[in-house]
């Protein structure tokens, strides 16, 4: 009850004071991350993130904010957003590579876990948080061309993330129970295949049946956004009973929602900076409290592999997938610094845990994640202002000289 009401309090705090605190080069997450520490070091004590009923809490809020946010991403952006040439090769190529960048080092650095764990790693790490880069998405001084770049790649690549989070689980779950690799097919087919079920069943059914309603003048304003959301929960829910991925349905429901009712994005878009922030200021003052005992573990190649994880890992496979689009080195250095880690590396993190309990090197992959996704929300955080001006300036001094 103790870490409710000081959690209300900063919240109360922060949005009395919340214009002037957008002028200062923090962000909101960073305020929480530390009310987080504090309440962790001063009044919780020692936290085992992966031990109910604490585990059972954070995972709950940090999944509901997922689900939201991948259904609420999906349908504002759509497809539509692959036309987005930039994003698109950040999606369909620099996604992969990042992933297979992050397994190799994981392996490298951490040789004693199974490399399907460092698979996890590199998978759970790879998704940005568009959050995270609100700061930068929202700096007219920089190109709409590049805002519009990191907003469509962060609000997708999460989405994107998850069906190779599943595939490295379920080779998890056969090695530890000694499982012939038919029963890995069977397990990825199902997270899967019941997952893309569920979302195309309630995204265009959910659609459909909001549509009609409008045409009868049955559903009003306010209560066609409650749909929605009620939508992204079913989606969710469906998988799960189904047995297959409730985020996959929940990303696949919101694409197929936004295809079909064109201005369900812009419904939606209350709902990601109210309430959307709210679980996610939730999600980070939860991780405040118990990342401090992760910290304890902390190794060398913990912390090397969080900081290459932010930018050798992050820079090359995006300089790599846009070879040939003409941007200058300026423009593909900003975008591949800004991926921010977040809520959806939080809450793949989570998942596996949640699904496999005890495995081999369980303890390096959630303190991995965990304290990457810390020096992100720090170093993004401080960084975010200074260099998305000096960014602008120095682009505008590039076209006057071409001009």
């Amino acid at each position: 009850m103790v870490e409710l009401l000081f959690f209300f309090i900063i919240l109360l705090l922060v949005a009395v004071f919340s214009r002037y605190i957008g002028k200062l080069p923090i962000s909101f997450q960073m305020i929480f991350v530390i009310a987080g520490m504090l309440m962790g070091g001063f009044i919780t004590g020692y936290v085992d993130v992966t031990e109910p009923p604490f585990s059972t809490v954070i995972f709950l809020i940090a999944e509901i904010a997922l689900v939201l946010v991948l259904f609420t991403d999906a349908s504002r952006l759509g497809l539509k957003a692959l036309d987005n040439n930039l994003s698109s090769r950040l999606l369909l190529i620099g996604l992969p590579i990042t992933i297979v960048f992050g397994v190799i080092v994981a392996t490298l650095l951490f040789p004693g876990i199974p490399w399907w764990v460092a698979g996890m790693i590199g998978a759970a790490l790879a998704p940005t948080d568009a959050a995270l880069g609100q700061i930068v998405v929202q700096n007219k001084k920089i190109p709409e061309k590049i805002r519009k770049t990191i907003e469509i790649e962060s609000g997708l690549n999460d989405g994107g993330s998850v069906p190779f989070l599943l595939l490295f689980m379920a080779i998890g779950l056969t090695e530890e129970a000694f499982k012939p690799m038919g029963f890995f097919m069977e397990v990825a087919f199902q997270q899967i295949g019941f997952g893309i079920l569920a979302g195309l069943l309630v995204g265009i059914g959910g659609g459909w049946l909001v549509l009609k309603a409008r045409d009868k003048n049955w559903i009003t304003p306010n209560f066609q956004r409650i749909g929605f959301l009620a939508m992204a929960i079913l989606t969710f829910l469906i998988a799960d009973e189904l047995g297959g991925s409730g985020f996959i349905a929940a990303f696949i429901g919101g694409l197929a929602l936004g295809y079909l009712v064109k201005d369900a994005g812009k419904v939606l878009i209350d709902f990601s900076e109210t309430e959307g922030q709210f679980l996610n200021l939730a999600v980070f003052f939860l991780l405040g409290i118990v990342v401090l005992p992760l910290l304890l573990n902390l190794t060398w190649q913990i912390i090397l592999y969080a900081l290459l994880s932010l930018t050798v890992i992050r820079l090359i496979p995006v300089a790599l997938s846009l070879i040939g689009t003409k941007l200058n080195w300026d423009s593909i250095l900003f975008i591949g610094w800004f991926g921010p880690r977040g809520l959806a590396s939080i809450v793949l993190a989570l998942l596996a845990l949640e699904e496999l309990k005890i495995f081999p090197g369980d303890n390096i992959f959630i303190t991995v994640v965990f304290v990457t996704v810390l020096f992100s929300v720090f170093a993004h955080g401080f960084s975010a202002t200074p260099l998305s001006n000096f960014y602008a300036k120095r682009n505008k001094i590039l076209n006057n000289k071409k001009i």
